[in-house]
């Protein structure tokens, strides 16, 4: 097999600092790096295992890069290693098979992309040499604990598990595996690495000030968001809710109903698709899309592959512009939310009259429903009937979607001549 040599001359155009300084460590068997958002840390992990895996090894690296959910894999963490394949001039070197998601480098390494929600697949993946967690969060204990089984190739040295996320609530897993009082961690076998958007210098100014700005608008989102820190015990807006794998089959007796939430920088796109059963009060929460960065042009292409395009769709109505552009993009049944003063509390309270019940794919969702908070008066301490403006992006677009059944919903309109009016 040929040898890559890759030669950086001026390596702070290459790296950050952070990961910089342990490029070439793998002495701990785990690697914890998490902190806020735009810190560079999946980047950061991604570099390095790519140049873990270019190096020569007895045994040719074979390198799993997970996400909880298999339909996140393509636009996530497989586009952030062909980027960095690509920037390094590698990838023509490369074999790339897009349709399995398998990336063979020139020297005999191999990269497999894969997705959690079928944990039986990854067990009949074997001889593996290192795992890449990202969004470690949306994982959970069981499946960390199945995946140090799975690094146990005696053949491969310097077995190693990279695990990547923004810090959530102390109820999460990772908090309880590395950060919690009681945790015992074995700092022989686990390094800790966090960092935040100042350890980034590749940021430019406009995204520093996008970011900075949140601790003026929305401090209890900047201190999760932007720091890293992991969210405080609080008074949940939802504090009982199921999660399982739901099957759409049995739930096609209840009608669905669709909510979209804009976002693009600090907060995400949130596509929901819910359906309720009236009778029992149960609403359930059956798909997800979330996404930083979409274009309204992107967001009528998911929506059209996902096969909604013909669905009634209530979406922010703050957004009227966007709504516009993708009703021009043929979602021509795509509608503004009714919104005023208080109807954040009123669709939350109705969605706390029903038994939610979330698919165990909807990983955003199930993390928000384990993060919203009321808001607590300053001066008396006690919590108001107010929501914290964070962790709510995936819950706003099942409120909009609500707004059928709820008493909310806009006029549905009628198609003639392919306009909507």
């Amino acid at each position: 097999m040929p040898t890559i040599n890759l030669n950086f001359p001026k390596p702070y155009n290459v790296f950050n600092k952070q990961i910089f300084d342990s490029l070439f460590d793998y002495s701990r068997f785990v690697e914890v790096w998490y902190g806020g958002a735009s810190s560079g840390k999946s980047h950061g992990v991604v570099q390095k295992v790519v140049l873990k895996a270019l190096k020569h090894w007895k045994y040719p690296r074979k390198v799993l890069w997970l996400r909880k959910v298999d339909r996140t894999i393509q636009d996530s963490i497989f586009t952030d290693v062909i980027d960095c394949l690509s920037t390094w001039k590698l990838l023509p070197l490369c074999k790339v098979n897009k349709s399995n998601r398998t990336i063979n480098l020139p020297n005999g390494a191999v990269f497999l992309f894969k997705g959690m929600d079928d944990p039986e697949k990854i067990k009949s993946i074997k001889g593996l040499s290192d795992v890449v967690m990202e969004e470690a969060s949306e994982f959970n204990q069981d499946d960390f604990t199945q995946l140090t089984l799975r690094l146990r190739e005696p053949k491969h040295k310097d077995r190693q598990l990279f695990c990547m996320f923004n810090p959530v609530s102390k109820l999460n897993w990772t908090y309880k595996q590395w950060f919690a009082e009681d945790a015992v961690v074995d700092h022989n076998r686990v390094a800790i690495h966090q960092s935040t958007y100042k350890d980034n210098h590749f940021l430019d100014e406009d995204n520093i000030r996008t970011i900075e700005n949140l601790k003026q608008t929305n401090p209890a989102y900047y201190k999760i968001y932007t720091l890293g820190e992991f969210a405080t015990l609080d008074k949940l807006v939802f504090p009982v809710f199921e999660k399982r794998r739901l099957n759409m089959r049995a739930l096609s007796q209840y009608p669905s109903y669709f909510g979209l939430d804009f976002g693009y920088t600090n907060d995400e796109t949130a596509f929901m698709h819910v359906k309720v059963d009236q009778t029992n009060h149960i609403i359930y929460i059956v798909e997800e899309y979330a996404k930083h960065g979409m274009l309204n042009s992107d967001i009528s292409r998911v929506i059209k592959q996902m096969g909604y395009a013909k669905e009634v769709i209530t979406a922010d109505a703050a957004e009227p512009k966007s709504i516009a552009e993708i009703k021009r993009d043929g979602i021509y049944r795509i509608r503004p939310a009714k919104k005023g003063k208080d109807s954040i509390v009123q669709g939350i309270s109705f969605m706390q009259q029903y038994h939610i019940v979330v698919d165990d794919r909807c990983v955003k969702t199930i993390e928000e429903l384990e993060n919203y908070t009321y808001q607590k008066d300053k001066k008396t301490g006690e919590y108001t009937n107010e929501p914290v403006d964070a962790y709510n992006h995936e819950i706003d677009a099942v409120r909009y979607a609500l707004n059928e059944i709820n008493g909310l919903a806009s006029p549905k309109g009628k198609v003639l001549k392919n306009i909507y009016i």
